[in-house]
């Protein structure tokens, strides 16, 4: 009976997932260079080769930096357009959908049109008004470049949050926020004591979708920036392809991945752990 139920798709995650994922650890002991039909055991050398490389460093710190960035201003902003679109603003539905079709673009075909943006429209526009933040590409610009990059991540998530957020939001039962107008609670305070505890189960599903995302990001770095200018954008997603296919040094490749898989499951769980503890019943 299992078999017959369960037995196809426990073999499809075995095949698909655990082995490979298995086969992986066991690569990051070796000196494979992803083609050769041969290779040696070198011990822990790989994962000694990327502690010490500082280009590696750097796209981890980027990526804590991007991540973090992110999970901020995507969440705030999130949760802001649910809020304000589920105070009986006339027409909130069409800007409901306004708001979260950017999260249906694509993430390479988003960085082309994004890439337009930077550098044709906005230094147009810059330039002919004078506003000097945008006579120049963003995208040439080391420090800029970098916030392009979160700029662009924001306006695709957060419509994608405000549908989590907007969902806890009307879940809240109205007998208790009508209790807390009665008690004198209006404008920040209320959201502060009355709607973000209520809505917390939605912030700890949101800030876990946007830290997985956010470490994983690769196509929007790809055709927005390409790790560039200078390597000032070059996450760890693109490092890691970098390394294994492009340097052909598949050990340490992988390597750096199962260090950033570990990562991304240690902060996920902290996350979920610290934020689970602020939530409350209703």
């Amino acid at each position: 009976m299992y078999l017959g139920f369960a037995g196809p798709s426990t073999f499809f995650f075995m095949t698909v997932i655990v082995l490979p994922f298995a086969f992986g650890i066991f690569l990051t002991f070796t000196n494979w260079d992803g083609i050769s039909t041969g290779f040696s055991f070198v011990g822990l050398e790989n994962y000694r080769t990327i502690l010490s490389d500082k280009s590696v460093r750097h796209s981890f710190v980027l990526t804590l930096g991007y991540v973090g960035a992110v999970s901020l201003l995507t969440n705030i902003v999130g949760f802001s357009l649910a809020y304000i679109l589920t105070s009986g603003v006339r027409g909130q539905s069409v800007y409901r959908v306004g708001f979260f079709t950017p999260n249906l673009i694509g993430g390479v075909v988003l960085g082309f049109l994004w890439s337009f943006i930077f550098s044709k429209v906005l230094v147009h526009l810059g330039q002919a008004t004078g506003i000097g933040l945008f006579s120049y590409s963003w995208l040439g610009n080391p420090q800029k470049a970098f916030w392009a990059l979160v700029l662009v991540t924001v306006w695709q998530k957060s419509g994608y949050l405000m549908i989590i957020y907007i969902a806890g939001i009307v879940s809240i039962p109205q007998e208790v926020l009508e209790a807390a107008t009665m008690d004198g609670a209006f404008g920040l305070r209320k959201i502060k004591d009355i709607v973000i505890p209520l809505v917390m189960p939605s912030f700890v599903v949101c800030l876990f979708l946007i830290l997985q995302k956010g470490f994983m990001v690769y196509e929007l770095n790809l055709a927005l920036t390409n790790g560039g200018p200078y390597g000032s954008t070059e996450l760890i997603s693109m490092n890691i392809y970098k390394t294994a296919f492009i340097s052909e040094a598949y050990g340490p490749g992988q390597a750096q991945s199962i260090l950033l898989f570990a990562i991304v499951v240690s902060v996920a769980l902290l996350q979920v752990y610290f934020t689970k503890r602020l939530e409350v019943e209703m």
